[in-house]
């Protein structure tokens, strides 16, 4: 294929696209962001037809509707209602304690004491607190994990009994989808005083304020209680002494690192050390460490989130799952010494404790991109079988995505300006569907989110249309001139060809062509014999001045249309066989081939032209001898009219001359006035000689036209003739000329 030059006006509209599409991606609409977003959903559905590797010791414990049956029907020895007092969470522990769970964590957040929930009756009849009783078997289990969300942050009592604290925050993009989650969130531990300070009087933590050198709680009654810092921001403990006798320093609270719950189910399971996590959030990644060089690497934003791999839905056979009250009844069964029923189904197991019940409190149910209404206590288990597998999604960067809207964009430009309109979009259309496939291929394969909207709505979609526009615009103009400029001087063929061309040179260029000079003999003598009749009639028959103007402009009206006849049989002839027409020269016919469409057989075109052309003229002057007959009947009603007669039709010849050589081919003229596309050079003068030595009824090659018809058609150069060299005007050697005959019509 060969390559179309490109223009500066199009070169600037494609990178005026680019810089557009880019600078858009820059604001980050969330409109741009949701289609996004969607794509993003398709490929995590499209994602579940190809299993991936999975962790295969995640749990889920069910909080089912079957459950609250279950305990509200005293089917467990004990009979609550929908909100369970903590005794029964502290039974779920036990079980799973002694199942042999590995780790075990709630995605429910216990945020306050209860000491309205009923006692628990020990073995030996003493009563311990519900609150109690879960934290006892917390310590004791030693890897149960309890819930914080932003705002809510369980009580010491659980915080000291708990292995860990694990963040379930969940913040939906503004769709209401859950997509991603946040690695670790900053909780802020309030020192004891003051935690207690605010509990008695009413307040909640997130109500007192911090300012540089004072703690501020404000009351109801609109005073405030202040706790004055020093300059290292600590405050007195005044019910504590040094050894000097001065008030004790402490700090009013800490801020603590909390992790979201799945991170550090997987920390438990690999044995990874948050608190030396390498948190480097301006380069995107959180690395955390482990014995044996473990490492896993999470891909975050300079936010700190991440997106959740929705590897395991809760139907995946990986995932072991029961409700919760088939462990408080087997826990019931080992309390009561009934082994031979047991099951330890949940051992080595990292268990995550939600709901899965609906139309109550307790649902926790949401959209995610797998479905539209699902369990969102799921992300706990992805993102702790992602951090477990190591597999992450990883969105592309923001430089990795503009060097694809400019590679693709470019690409785009590069098909749209070279290729058809037609061939432009569909070459367009493949590539974007090849694109498409490739961004789900990698996404399904490498867990890869190559971005979809920009690259391919924004800079090819836009990239396309804004060139097609413009070709269509231009072009269209271009066409349009084309045609004013061919539209009556070649065959509707040729225009055709003019107008699908690539590439159109009428500027001025140097080829090779074929000139024809074509000369109606015997007009002007016509022309002087009709004046001179018209003026004998007028004054023999002394006409009145109106009369002889309107004599005189009917023989005026017949010398033009006669000459218009032959000029317009001799133009049929040249257009017929794909000639250009150059002008009118007087009652000569100028044209050429060879240009502006090209013509390997030019000259061999322009002599049949010039045969054909001949034979159509005597063909008219057939016709023109038998019309003679007719005209002397109107002669004898225009004499009885008074009217001058007019002059029997003459037959008139044609002389042609034709020469082939270089000759500059180009526009003449300007648009302001007169625009001439025409041939000029000493080639098309020797054409024009030699149309004046070609007398009547003949035509005359040159010898170079001659040469040309010996490779173009043999046959045809065999037919001339050649005649004595002649010379012209304006040459200084003679020229070899030939003669071609076309009375009897030569072989094809």
């Amino acid at each position: 294929m060969k390559l179309k030059p490109f223009k500066s006006a199009p070169v600037i509209l494609a990178v005026s696209v680019l810089v557009f599409v880019c600078g858009v991606r820059l604001l980050r609409l969330d409109f741009c962001e949701r289609l996004e977003r969607i794509t993003y959903d398709l490929r995590a559905r499209t994602a579940l037809h190809f299993p991936a590797p999975a962790a295969t010791n995640l749990a889920f414990v069910s909080l089912e509707e079957s459950s609250i049956a279950a305990v509200q029907n005293g089917k467990l020895g004990y009979r609550y209602g929908l909100y369970w007092p903590r005794q029964v969470y502290g039974r779920l522990v036990e079980e799973l304690a002694a199942q042999g769970a590995k780790t075990i964590a709630f995605d429910v957040v216990f945020a306050e004491l209860r000491h309205d929930h009923p006692p628990v009756q020990m073995a030996d009849g003493s009563l311990m607190e519900s609150d109690d009783f879960f934290a006892m078997q917390m310590r004791q289990a030693g890897n149960v994990l309890v819930a914080t969300e932003p705002g809510l942050v369980p009580p010491d009592l659980f915080l000291t009994n708990a292995f860990a604290l694990g963040d379930i925050s969940t913040e939906k993009d503004s769709d209401g989808v859950l997509r991603r989650v946040k690695a670790f969130r900053m909780v802020r531990r309030w020192h004891p005083l003051i935690a207690s300070a605010a509990q008695k009087n009413g307040l909640s933590l997130s109500d007192i304020l911090v300012e540089k050198n004072r703690i501020i709680l404000p009351l109801e009654d609109g005073q405030t209680l202040e706790i004055l810092l020093d300059g290292k921001g600590e405050m007195d403990i005044k019910s504590k002494k040094t050894l000097t006798g001065q008030p004790a320093k402490a700090r009013p609270f800490t801020d603590e690192r909390v992790w979201h719950m799945g991170i550090v189910l997987a920390a438990q399971e690999l044995k990874l050390d948050l608190n030396r996590a390498d948190v480097d959030l301006p380069r995107g990644r959180i690395t955390l460490r482990g014995p044996d060089k473990i490492e896993r690497v999470i891909p975050v934003d300079a936010e700190g989130y991440f997106y959740i791999d929705w590897r395991l839905t809760k139907d995946d056979p990986r995932l072991t799952r029961a409700p919760i009250e088939r462990l408080l009844l087997q826990d019931c069964r080992r309390l009561l010494d009934q082994t031979n029923k047991l099951q330890d189904d949940f051992r080595n197991k990292l268990v995550i404790v939600g709901s899965a019940a609906q139309g109550n409190d307790l649902t926790d149910r949401g959209a995610t991109p797998l479905e539209k209404d699902t369990l969102l206590v799921s992300k706990h288990w992805n993102v702790a079988n992602s951090v477990i597998t190591g597999q992450f999604i990883r969105r592309a960067q923001l430089p990795a995505e503009f060097a694809l809207i400019v590679f693709l964009g470019a690409l785009t430009a590069f098909l749209t300006w070279q290729l058809r309109a037609f061939a432009a979009s569909a070459a367009v259309l493949l590539l974007a569907l090849a694109y498409l496939a490739a961004g789900f291929c990698v996404f399904v394969e490498f867990r890869y989110w190559l971005p979809l909207v920009f690259p391919v709505a924004g800079a090819m979609l836009i990239e396309h249309l804004s060139l097609v526009t413009y070709r269509v615009v231009f072009e269209e103009r271009e066409q349009r001139r084309v045609k004013s400029v061919f539209s009556k001087i070649v065959s509707p063929e040729v225009m055709n060809e003019l107008l699908g061309a690539e590439k159109l040179s009428l500027g001025g260029i140097r080829r090779e062509v074929t000139m024809f000079f074509a000369d109606v003999r015997g007009f002007t003598t016509l022309t002087d014999e009709m004046q001179q009749g018209v003026a004998d009639f007028i004054r023999e028959h002394q006409l009145e001045t109106e009369v002889a103007e309107k004599c005189i402009e009917e023989s005026a009206q017949e010398t033009l249309e006669t000459v218009n006849l032959y000029l317009t049989t001799v133009a049929d002839a040249v257009k017929k066989h794909g000639g250009t027409l150059d002008k009118y020269i007087g009652d000569c016919v100028m044209a050429f081939w060879g240009a502006p469409a090209p013509n390997e057989k030019h000259a061999s075109a322009c002599v049949w032209a010039a045969i054909d052309a001949q034979r159509a003229i005597r063909d008219l002057n057939e016709k023109r001898s038998e019309q003679n007959h007719a005209r002397e009947t109107e002669n004898r009603a225009r004499l009885s009219a008074g009217l001058p007669p007019k002059p029997p039709l003459r037959a008139l010849q044609l002389g042609t001359g034709i020469n082939t050589g270089l000759a500059t081919v180009g526009l003449m003229g300007s648009d302001a006035h007169i625009l001439n596309y025409t041939v000029f050079g000493r080639e098309v003068n020797l054409a024009s000689r030699l149309e004046s030595v070609s007398g009547s009824g003949r035509i005359i090659i040159s010898d170079t036209t001659y040469n040309h018809l010996l490779r173009e058609d043999p046959a045809l150069a065999s037919t001339c003739i050649e005649m004595f060299p002649v010379t012209v005007k304006g040459i200084r050697d003679a020229v070899r000329i030939y003669e071609v005959p076309w009375q009897t019509p030569p072989p094809r």
